[in-house]
């Protein structure tokens, strides 16, 4: 082989190897998808009634039902009323329901929304909406069941009955499995 040849297909291997890393990077976070058997990812919110910041880690060990809304999601409004049922039905140390709102209005708009409807599960407010980017979400009404250890177990694209009997046995089930 020649110089020149040489020269060629040595660039032509680096340009793809370059060009292969970059495709590699780009596609990365399509490829690590957020869903049923992942670790939830971490997240940071404001806690309506402390006005304090609250993360994942601070619910380690716990059940927790995570659902991502908003206050302009009528499918949002019609799942709240299952949700307060099954938080006052199994919440406690062991089980959570923790709403997060995107609204990118103010946390008035939020709490308002809340105290409306007779919530009294964890609401978190989310203004810049990053939850969504952290859990691949494509919408609102969306929810992940994690388990104490903080893997993803159950993923819920739009509203659901959560205190229909079939997810209350799942919750009852991973609170039950210590």
């Amino acid at each position: 082989m020649t110089n020149g040849r040489q020269w060629s297909v040595t660039l032509g291997v680096a340009m793809a190897v370059v060009f292969g890393v970059a495709l590699a990077i780009k596609i990365r976070p399509q490829v690590d998808l957020v869903g049923v058997g992942s670790r939830a990812p971490e997240f940071t919110a404001t806690d309506l009634a402390s006005g304090r910041l609250k993360r994942l880690a601070d619910y380690r060990g716990t059940v927790v039902l995570l659902n991502v809304w908003a206050t302009w999601c009528q499918p949002c409004r019609v799942e709240m009323p299952s949700l307060e049922r099954l938080s006052r039905r199994l919440g406690g140390a062991d089980f959570r329901v923790v709403a997060v709102s995107v609204d990118e209005q103010g946390p008035a708009v939020v709490a308002r929304f809340a105290q409306d409807l007779g919530l009294s599960f964890e609401i978190l407010h989310d203004r810049s909406g990053a939850i969504q980017r952290l859990y691949q979400t494509t919408g609102v009404p969306e929810s992940f069941v994690i388990d104490r250890d903080g893997v993803i177990i159950k993923k819920v694209i739009g509203p659901a009955e959560w205190d229909g009997p079939v997810n209350e046995t799942l919750i009852r089930r991973l609170i039950d499995a210590r």
